[in-house]
């Protein structure tokens, strides 16, 4: 430092720091240190801050028994408005603020806390879930609904029906033919819905209580709950033949009953393995995946060489399907974050 005072007369300060090896603003810091505030971080008072005395009667009218229950907008206006201007409208939050007094403080709606749905699968007619959604019809303002019913091991669409209209007494009817139809037996099967009119109504809840059914239900405002029948009227509503407007109730029916029997017998979904919902919801799961495995072995014995990484194996099919997994909140948990059970 000593070196770069003396000779800066002579040589820039820049081209002496860079020969001695030492970064300019380390000189210039040496010579003029920052304030003991920069250094602290306290920021300076203002002179033309409010004084302690000013800042308590400020408080002390903020909490009066006539502004206590008002907002410091409305203070602030009503004393301008009466001739009176004790501070801006700023320093009054930054006086409130300093004394912990910033907070709403109306009476808020608490929602209750809801467990999020989880749900094991292992074998098909274990657990469904269903929902309903609409169809454009042939006009504005006219929709048809579309009732679907997937079981969510093999993602077999075991029911479907498409209404004019969506009510409690056609979704009770609709279950239980479709239970009817799987030979539902009382304790074997649980069926999740979204929290819609319908599904929650008294005719479905009373039918499943018959039928032995477990029921179950999205939490409120939370999207992901039901995540097969979305990603079931997704594949519906983005198929190419998916038209912009049904021509009428029977056209509806008529494209619905070939898409659902292309989805369940031809279309293989990445979730079971690539192999069709019929497949898995019938037991063909060990015969289609040891032709596949055979197939693929025949290959690698005639060209090994082809296979530079490993041999080739079929993808298996998940053993377990759930709906909101455990492992997914026990996560969140050892994040630190709030677990939601």
């Amino acid at each position: 430092m000593q070196l770069v005072e003396e000779a800066r007369e002579q040589i820039p300060v820049k081209r002496l720091c860079d020969g001695l090896g030492f970064s300019r603003a380390t000189y210039y810091r040496e010579i003029n240190p920052p304030k003991p505030s920069v250094l602290t971080g306290e920021r300076p008072a203002s002179p033309r801050a409010l004084s302690p005395e000013e800042e308590e009667i400020v408080l002390a009218v903020l909490n009066s028994d006539r502004f206590c229950d008002r907002s410091p907008t409305e203070v602030y206006y009503t004393l301008l408005d009466e001739g009176i201007r004790y501070c801006s409208l700023r320093t009054m939050y930054r006086i409130l603020s300093k004394n912990q007094e910033i907070q709403e403080r109306r009476r808020q709606a608490q929602h209750p806390h809801y467990a999020p749905p989880q749900l094991l699968a292992e074998s098909p007619n274990q657990v469904w879930t269903w929902d309903i959604t609409k169809l454009a019809g042939p006009s504005k303002g006219i929709y048809y609904q579309l009732y679907v019913i997937i079981d969510i091991f093999s993602r077999f669409v075991v029911g479907w029906m498409v209404a004019a209209q969506e009510t409690a007494v056609l979704a009770k009817h609709f279950i239980e033919e479709t239970c009817i139809s799987q030979g539902i037996q009382a304790g074997q099967l649980s069926i999740h819905a979204d929290r819609g009119a319908s599904m929650r109504s008294k005719p479905v809840a009373s039918l499943l209580s018959d039928l032995g059914v477990a029921k179950s239900h999205s939490r409120p405002r939370v999207s992901n709950d039901n995540p097969f029948s979305e990603s079931q009227f997704k594949t519906l509503k983005y198929c190419p033949e998916f038209p912009e407007r049904f021509g009428s109730l029977e056209d509806t029916r008529a494209f619905c009953q070939d898409f659902f029997a292309w989805d369940n017998e031809e279309h293989r979904h990445s979730g079971i393995g690539y192999l069709t919902p019929a497949m898995v919801h019938y037991g063909e799961v060990e015969r289609i995946l040891a032709q596949r495995q055979q197939i693929l072995d025949q290959s690698y014995e005639d060209h090994p060489e082809r296979f530079v990484h490993h041999k080739p194996t079929v993808i298996p099919v998940p053993e377990q399907v759930w709906i909101n997994p455990p492992e997914k909140f026990i996560e969140s948990d050892q994040k630190g974050e709030a677990i939601p059970l």
